[in-house]
């Protein structure tokens, strides 16, 4: 069954992205929509991004994921190597939940 519907996803993501390529002629976008597809798509990543680093299942997450992203982000933002980003950000996120924050 899990073969299955691994399979069906399979080809249902390679139908949806061959369906975009061989209707790029025949879909007509105006310009302002064009303009608005990638602002979108940022818009979207930054919500994907919020949801995941602020909640847990349908709950708050706790104190220390959010710090944890905050601290990785301000090391991003600072352009430490990607490495150091994540290894900064997972131990902040680890010391303080050792800590006893939740």
């Amino acid at each position: 069954m899990l073969i299955a519907a691994i399979v069906a996803l399979g080809v249902g993501t390679y139908a949806m992205r061959l369906s975009g390529v061989l209707l790029r002629d025949r879909l007509e976008l105006s310009d302002s929509l064009q303009r608005l597809l990638p602002i979108a798509a940022a818009a979207l990543l930054a919500a994907l991004a919020g949801t995941a680093a602020l909640m847990e299942s349908s709950h708050f997450a706790g104190i220390a994921r959010p710090a944890g992203v905050a601290v990785g982000a301000l090391l991003a933002w600072r352009r430490a190597p990607f490495v150091v980003v994540v290894v900064a950000a997972a131990a902040v996120a680890a010391l303080l939940r050792l800590a006893g924050v939740p």
